[in-house]
């Protein structure tokens, strides 16, 4: 009865937030870390991978109220490769997992229509075949849309993104192809995974964590900080308007 009472109430909100927000600056590029599937999991007395299949299917919202914005880049922190020290049968189940959801997104409707171009970020030959596999198709499939973009950050690690950059840029002077004395910063993010996207403006946390946990160490060194204390899965419009308005509302001086 409660929540029947509440729930005008809630959309009534909803509503004011998207009309103040819509009239603010808009972020281009929006980071998220999908944080609390498993503790929201152990809550409701489920295995673990069930949390995480909760996660999976909120980042369609998520991937809407986006697109209602018009934000342009959207990266989504899903498994670290720290992930992989986890239970063998946890892992077993989140590679079912990310193999059921790329090969979906690669026929979603949504992604089609709003012509999305999806890339998986991190270190992907780490991942089964199977895995991989799917990961290529949903590339592949996208690779020609230029109108959104949606980046997976998979088997990723901060470090190791910067470390791998580095490795490239040195095979790059060993053989001759690029000068010791030309590197600058351009250099290297034109090597780190996310080459191509603006460093992202706005990086949204859930589940109470305040840490970024290694996720998009370079590119993140002028983006606004929000965290939520939703867990993932149950993270609601309201808040994710919340979090845009909260970085509408603050100053951005990049140093000066």
């Amino acid at each position: 009865m409660f929540s029947i009472i509440l729930k005008p109430i809630y959309k009534f909100y909803e509503w004011i937030l998207q009309r103040e927000v819509i009239r603010g600056t808009i972020p281009t590029h929006i980071g998220i870390i999908m944080d609390g599937n498993r503790r929201l999991a152990e809550n409701l007395g489920i295995k673990p991978w069930e949390g995480h299949k909760l996660g999976a299917e909120k980042v369609a919202d998520v991937l809407t109220w986006c697109l209602s914005l018009n934000i342009k880049t959207i990266t989504a922190y899903a498994f670290s490769t720290e992930n992989f020290n986890r239970p063998k049968e946890e892992l077993e189940e989140l590679f079912d997992l990310f193999e059921e959801y790329f090969n979906k997104i690669a026929k979603e409707k949504k992604i089609h229509d709003n012509k999305i171009r999806i890339k998986a970020i991190g270190r992907v030959d780490l991942f089964p075949l199977r895995v991989r596999e799917a990961i290529k198709s949903a590339e592949d499939l996208t690779s020609e849309y230029n109108n959104s973009y949606l980046n997976l950050a998979v088997a990723y690690g901060g470090r190791q993104e910067v470390l791998d950059a580095v490795k490239k840029i040195a095979e790059n002077v060993k053989d001759g192809s690029l000068e010791l004395d030309s590197i600058d910063e351009k250099t290297i993010g034109d090597n780190l995974y996310t080459n191509g996207s603006p460093d992202p403006d706005l990086i949204i946390r859930t589940s109470g964590e305040w840490r970024i946990s290694g996720f998009l160490l370079w590119q993140s060194a002028y983006s606004e900080l929000y965290f939520c204390d939703s867990y993932w899965p149950l993270i609601r419009k309201i808040d994710f308007l919340r979090a845009i308005r909260a970085f509408q509302r603050r100053k951005r001086r990049f140093g000066r």
